[in-house]
Order: C-alpha cells, then sequence, then structure tokens
C-alpha cells in the first residue's frame, strides 16, 4: 500500500495507491472529523476556514462565459470576489493525491503535517519553441534537506500534490496536511 513517490528517468511514480473500498484508519478518521473536512473534487479533503468578508474587484471576471453570473463564492454577481480565502487541505494514504489543477489566483501554502511532492508546470512562461518548465520539490519538515514549510504558487500555474511517507525511505503516513491562502487581490 505505501512507499514512495520515486524519480526514475524523469518519472514522479506515486506509490501510495488507494485500493477501492479501503477506508481511512481510525486516527485519519478522526482528524478528518475534528476538522470537519469533506472529500475534495481534486482529491483529498478539505474545507474553507476562513472567508475575508472585504469585498474586491475580481480580476478573473468572465463575462463572456456561460458562469458570467457566478462569483467564487456562488453569489449571483461575479463582479466582486472575496479578498481571501483560507482552506485546510488533507491528503492521507486512501486519498494521496491531488490532481493537476489550476488556481486564476495566487496562493500561499503551509505545511502543518507530513510530507509530500509538489510538481508545478509553468504553462503561463512558455517561450515560442521551448518546453513548459515543470518545478518539484518536497515539502517537509526536514529543512536541512531542502524541505519546504511554505511554498508560494502564483496564479494561473498547473500543480499536483502526490503524499510521501512520513520518513525518507519509510512506508507510512499519517497524512499530508497544509494550509492554503488564496489571495483574490488584482495585481497591477
Amino acid at each position: 500500500m505505501a512507499s514512495c513517490l520515486m524519480d526514475r528517468a524523469n518519472e514522479i511514480i506515486p506509490i501510495f495507491v488507494s485500493e477501492p473500498g479501503n477506508v481511512e484508519a481510525p486516527h485519519i478518521q478522526k482528524l478528518i472529523s475534528k476538522l470537519n473536512l469533506q472529500r475534495h473534487l481534486e482529491g483529498g479533503y478539505f474545507v474553507e476556514t476562513d472567508r475575508d468578508p472585504l469585498r474586491v474587484p475580481n480580476p478573473f471576471r468572465a463575462d463572456d462565459s456561460h458562469t458570467a453570473n457566478l462569483s467564487s463564492d456562488g453569489a449571483q454577481d461575479d463582479s466582486t470576489r472575496s479578498a481571501s480565502t483560507t482552506i485546510y487541505y488533507l491528503l492521507t494514504p486512501e486519498n494521496p493525491t491531488g490532481v493537476f489543477h489550476r488556481n486564476k489566483a495566487r496562493t500561499m501554502h503551509t505545511l502543518h503535517q507530513g510530507r509530500g511532492r509538489y510538481v508545478i508546470i509553468h504553462a503561463d512562461q512558455v517561450e515560442h519553441g521551448h518546453e513548459d518548465r515543470v518545478e518539484t520539490f518536497v515539502v517537509g519538515h526536514d529543512v536541512d534537506k531542502g524541505e519546504r514549510l511554505q511554498w508560494l504558487v502564483e496564479g494561473g500555474k498547473y500543480k499536483a500534490s502526490f503524499l510521501l511517507p512520513d520518513s525518507e525511505g519509510g512506508d507510512t503516513s499519517e497524512g499530508l496536511l497544509i494550509s492554503e491562502v488564496i489571495k483574490n487581490l488584482h495585481r497591477a
């Protein structure tokens, strides 16, 4: 069930693989319950913990889209958004992958527990005739080995996350718990 992501010939291979019908370990179920986490469409679990009441002009307004009348927080007017939102996000051995997705806004991530590998595709920085730049790094508490406690992903990047064992070379994980702060402010 558990191992680590491995780089072989520039491949990232997730080894924590969920089996159909498996349930989370009791201590992970307790964490999910205590934090009121819900399944996330992109993988893992999440809960919104804060939504700034300050409304700002929506820098991502899509007047010509079929969702033009919906804002990011479900309001019928997309001309404004909350200045920021904050979430908890959890990957577990039974839900070990956050699939590739793109956030429109700048997102600051902060580690609470566990280890994981993040992959960022900088598709917005492609120059004609060059491949997309791909960045990968480990988040964890071993700062001496280059693991990150905080990381910033600018809007427009594609990102994915993969659960790693709690210790390098190990084969178990208590889960990767982070916070994300999404800033919806327009940058000139």
